[in-house]
């Protein structure tokens, strides 16, 4: 500072600090070798405090407000000092500005991925960002441990450790909170409140608060994320056979809106139908994993033949049954069963004689009607 600035410091007796930046967390006032006027008026606003530190110590410590700087108001300076002329020359002490209002939106991201096993997917390697909040809540803790002298300490100063510790946190916490990957974004709430309890112990070995912490997205890899996608679009689909026929019935109905199309119209229709046939062909066929040593070759299996329906049987007056045809043929051949019993099965409306049954009907084929008059 030139002899001009020592001059002009001389009649300024006004301590204060006007904060115009928005990450500055401490500032110190700037004098000429330090020295303040006795009588001076200090100046606390909104949100701050200013520490006075004598030779390192910090000696008195103003909340917000006005003061006018005299023995009263600094017993501890003026203890440390021992003063005996009335106090009325310039003494020499550091005063520090902290800002107590909330930081927000500070920024942390995983710069690595985050690895974890799945209970459904397996070992899997995320990635997350989001942001928090920060207050100072003991101004003299973080004065000392982490400020020390320097005149101008930005948020910055701090955020890299701030970041480091958020990220290493977080990635224990999802980590052991075992929460399935496609469940992840209905707990983000969970997420940020267990950080809150988990990363406050390190903030406050600093003098700081954690107010809030955010996770804003948690995601996977691109190349897993296309997997996801294909999965959930099978999931969608369904039925692939019923999906394709579902295709070329709408390709179909497209060739009839337009009759006139041109050949390549066809073409290409014949080409999508002789695709689909293929495809139907390669999902009935199996693996290559479950022919063996069958070769590429090897013939199609056919469906299981469909199997009949068991009846119930109308017997005195009684349900009895289900029987299989085979065992209805046997009833038939004793006669325990004649061509009015009445019989039941599945996806009848009621019961029937077991004549006019058209699955039933063969059985009787063997067997004579019965005797006019009988």
């Amino acid at each position: 500072m030139g002899f001009w600035d020592k001059i002009t410091g001389e009649f300024i007796d006004i301590v204060e600090w006007t904060d115009d930046s928005d990450d500055t967390l401490v500032w110190r006032f700037e004098r000429y070798e330090n020295e303040i006027k006795y009588g001076a008026k200090l100046i606390v606003r909104q949100q701050q405090v200013a520490i006075f530190v004598d030779q390192g110590k910090i000696a008195d410590i103003f909340q917000q407000g006005m003061y006018e700087l005299q023995a009263e108001n600094m017993p501890i300076l003026s203890t440390l000092r021992g003063w005996k002329y009335g106090f009325h020359s310039p003494f020499k002490a550091e005063v520090y500005f902290i800002n107590l209002r909330t930081f927000t939106d500070n920024k942390w991201g995983t710069q690595n991925p985050i690895m974890l096993r799945d209970p459904e997917f397996g070992p899997l390697r995320l990635r997350a960002f989001g942001n928090f909040s920060i207050k100072v809540t003991e101004p003299e803790k973080l004065l000392m441990e982490i400020v020390g002298t320097n005149g101008h300490f930005t948020l910055d100063n701090i955020h890299s450790q701030l970041k480091t510790l958020a990220v290493t946190r977080f990635s224990d916490a999802v980590a052991e909170s075992r929460i399935p990957v496609l469940d992840l974004a209905a707990n983000y709430d969970e997420l940020s409140a267990l950080m809150r309890e988990r990363m406050n112990p390190d903030f406050e070995q600093y003098g700081l608060q954690l107010q809030q912490f955010l996770v804003e997205n948690i995601s996977l890899p691109p190349e897993v994320e296309t997997a996801l996608d294909k999965r959930s679009s099978m999931g969608i689909i369904g039925n692939l056979q019923q999906y394709t026929q579902f295709q070329a019935a709408n390709a179909m109905e497209q060739a009839a809106r337009n009759p006139g199309g041109d050949a390549s119209a066809g073409i290409g229709m014949g080409m999508g139908f002789a695709m689909a046939n293929q495809l139907g062909q390669a999902m009935a066929q199996p693996s290559s994993a479950q022919q063996g040593a069958a070769q590429p070759s090897a013939p199609v299996t056919p469906p299981p033949l469909p199997q009949a329906h068991p009846y119930f049987v109308a017997v005195n007056g009684q349900q009895t049954g289900p029987f299989p045809l085979s065992a209805l043929q046997g009833k038939i051949t004793s006669g325990e069963m004649t061509r009015s019993s009445l019989v039941w099965c599945q996806g009848m409306a009621s019961w029937a004689e077991a004549g006019s049954v058209a699955e039933l009907a063969p059985l009787f084929a063997s067997m004579p009607p019965p005797l006019p008059g009988v």
